[in-house]
């Protein structure tokens, strides 16, 4: 559900990215092309298999209960033993043969093609805003002046001449990426990888999420050559554009020609304005829950056709564009004293929601966010690719940035000219008192949202992989969940069902699958980290088995056999109208299980993004993302304030604490004679 690192081969900078080359199956002799372009299917897991690894999965829930006064581990485990026998010999083995025909049946897999996007996405009614959205921030392009980045450019009603660059920058140079995934390759081979980034590449463009009643819909591709599909749309102090970034023949705009296009846009903007008009704040409607938003989109269409047709171009563009005229206060890093660094939380708000939820478009998979000081970032979508894809666009871009362009003009020349040039279009919009009250309403609950909201990102320098694999000898990412295992309890003394995102892009428009990451193995671990009487000798060999448990069930997941889609499946098949119900499923403790009150990620590298971040799942849990460069690990960490339990910069010392206490057994103990498990 969440964005993870997905090969050794992506997880390098954009910078390090080969040189981009034409398909050709004879740089491959002996490989069969075609064969290379087929993903095989995502397999239906066997039954048993699955049954056996959920029970597992559950007993640090059970041992947790027994230790606190709850049923006692023997019997509650025997119960649900007995209870998965009695679903194999049974109901199981029918919904078991039920998924297998549907699988069958399906185009692609019989996750994609039938549950996945409603039940993970479509059909939560949660606003967006913060919840489900994911947000990147974008590092600095060194190209631009600092006194653009000191906020000492002339502007234009809060737009600066350097913003409206680098955003023509970052939206001309993913649009030859996007293109480039198309129709060349990047890599030298054909790979498996390669396949699945085209087809998730060509998911996050030319779509958007549509409010419907229960269950969202995503729009239909429209012809790649129409006026719609060849435009980007800009928000600019509320207002919508679309500005033409592709020409007839499909190539994309020069970065000139659309910046000079944003140019149209803002001084249109600074017209309006100075006539005392306001705009329509259609934007803020898509903050709201799903059910709202739905009313209001109807009632929008029914108002005029106008509506219905600026929503359609909105839908059908390639990706928005956020000018905000507004920024954060200029900072550096807060220094922490266990080798951290914290993000400075203002900026990292504006990209995700802004002040208050206005001018964006929650609804559109890929949304640039440009600020008057050059400061820049993503928010997406995540219904139609899951954010990884968008990251890797992105970083191409961020590396390109605007010194690889042919500007024939300074951008505060460009600014100064007072032509208008055409290839652009103001959005119109009808409304009514109703809505006008629906726009007050929805930013007073977006304000709350974004209150409630206690999120930051901190790099943790004291070291990075590098070092956890070539001195500890350890897998990154199960040594960063670990991590993440032990803060969690010294902050609530007790463990949680967590969650961590693994990619199935070895198959036909794979997605996810849940790694599992507290285990028995875990906990042994993370109680004897909190046990002073615990050699560190033996805290190692606990962390090492701890890592090799992580690694077994990362590669299961990634290999589609996992658990809880294959779950998901047979619950779905179920047909309770017919009396069909199973103890299994309607055991506290398998809801339980999946309560992720730790909802993980790991990214890549991250060397262009100075963070990452997304919501937490529950109201009294955690969403944490993470970058392992090589010598730096950034934390992007959100909480919700309103909960007493939880507290994001609490969370940030435990981590950090958590990894220096990592380090020293490391350090300490005999680990060149360790069987040490790597990815």
């Amino acid at each position: 559900m969440r964005f993870r690192a997905f090969s050794s081969t992506m997880k390098k900078s954009a910078t390090m990215m080969p040189q981009v080359r034409k398909r050709d199956a004879s740089t491959s002799p002996g490989v069969d092309a075609k064969a290379l372009t087929v993903l095989p299917r995502l397999p239906v897991p066997a039954l048993r298999s699955t049954l056996d690894k959920y029970l597992q999965s559950i007993k640090p829930l059970l041992l947790q209960d027994d230790l606190h006064g709850g049923a006692a581990f023997d019997s509650a485990f025997q119960q649900r033993v007995q209870w998965a026998k009695e679903f194999e010999a049974g109901l199981g083995a029918t919904l078991q043969a039920r998924l297998v025909a549907l699988d069958k049946g399906s185009p692609h897999n019989w996750l994609n093609d039938n549950f996945w996007l409603q039940k993970a996405y479509l059909e939560w009614r949660s606003p967006l805003l913060v919840n489900s959205n994911w947000w990147l921030i974008f590092q600095d392009d060194v190209e631009i002046p600092e006194s653009a980045k000191n906020g000492l450019s002339e502007t234009v009603i809060g737009i600066s001449p350097w913003q409206v660059r680098r955003s023509a920058s970052l939206v001309y140079h993913s649009l030859v990426f996007k293109d480039t995934l198309s129709e060349s390759e990047v890599l030298p081979n054909l790979t498996k990888t390669q396949v699945w980034l085209n087809n998730a590449n060509h998911n996050m463009w030319n779509i958007a999420r549509v409010p419907r009643p229960n269950c969202d819909v995503l729009t239909e591709k429209v012809d790649p050559g129409s006026p719609d599909a060849r435009s980007t749309v800009v928000l600019i102090h509320d207002f919508f554009y679309a500005i033409e970034v592709y020409d007839e023949s499909l190539k994309p705009h020069t970065p000139a020609t659309i910046e000079r296009r944003l140019w149209s846009c803002v001084r249109d903007v600074e017209r309006r304005l100075a006539s005392g008009e306001r705009a329509k704040p259609i934007g803020i409607l898509t903050t709201d829950d799903r059910d709202r938003w739905t009313e209001n989109y109807d009632r929008l269409r029914s108002l005029s056709p106008v509506n219905g047709r600026t929503l359609d171009i909105i839908h059908h563009s390639v990706m928005c564009l956020s000018l905000d005229h507004f920024t954060s206060p200029i900072g550096s890093f807060e220094v922490h004293p266990r080798g951290c660094r914290r993000e400075i939380k203002e900026h990292l708000h504006l990209v995700r929601s802004s002040l208050d939820g206005r001018n964006r478009f929650m609804d559109k998979p890929v949304s640039f966010i440009v600020d008057p000081l050059t400061r820049a970032g993503a928010m997406g979508e995540h219904s139609p690719v899951d954010a990884l894809v968008p990251s890797i666009v992105t970083e191409y871009a961020i590396v390109k940035g605007v010194s690889h362009d042919s500007y024939l003009s300074s951008p505060e020349a460009v600014a100064s000219e007072l032509q208008t040039l055409d290839g652009w279009r103001k959005l119109e919009w009808i409304t009514d008192d109703r809505t006008e009250r629906e726009f007050r309403g929805a930013e007073e609950r977006a304000k709350e949202i974004i209150a409630d909201s206690d999120d930051n990102v901190f790099h943790f320098s004291a070291y990075g992989a590098d070092w956890i694999k070539a001195q500890a000898r350890l897998s990154p990412d199960a040594y960063i969940q670990m991590a993440l295992q032990l803060a969690w309890f010294r902050t609530r003394g007790s463990f949680t069902a967590t969650y961590e995102t693994a990619l199935t892009r070895l198959f036909q428009h794979g997605r996810t699958e849940t790694i599992r990451t507290l285990t028995n193995d875990s906990c042994d671990w993370v109680r004897s980290m909190c046990d002073t009487t615990v050699s560190s000798k033996r805290k190692l060999e606990l962390l090492n088995r701890a890592i090799q448990t992580h690694t077994r069930l990362t590669r299961e997941a990634a290999t589609g056999k996992g658990i809880d889609r294959h779950l998901m499946g047979l619950r779905l098949l179920m047909k309770p109208e017919n009396g069909e119900t199973a103890d299994l499923f309607s055991d506290e403790l398998f809801q339980r299980s999946q309560a992720w009150k730790l909802s993980t990620s790991g990214l890549s590298a991250g060397y262009q993004f100075r963070g990452t971040g997304f919501g937490a799942m529950y109201p009294d849990g955690y969403g944490i993302n993470y970058l392992a460069g090589p010598d730096l690990i950034k934390f992007g960490i959100e909480s919700k304030r309103s909960c007493e339990e939880t507290s994001t910069e609490g969370f940030i010392d435990a981590v950090a604490l958590a990894l220096h206490d990592m380090r020293d057994i490391c350090e300490q103990g005999p680990n060149s004679t360790q069987v040490t498990a790597r990815l």
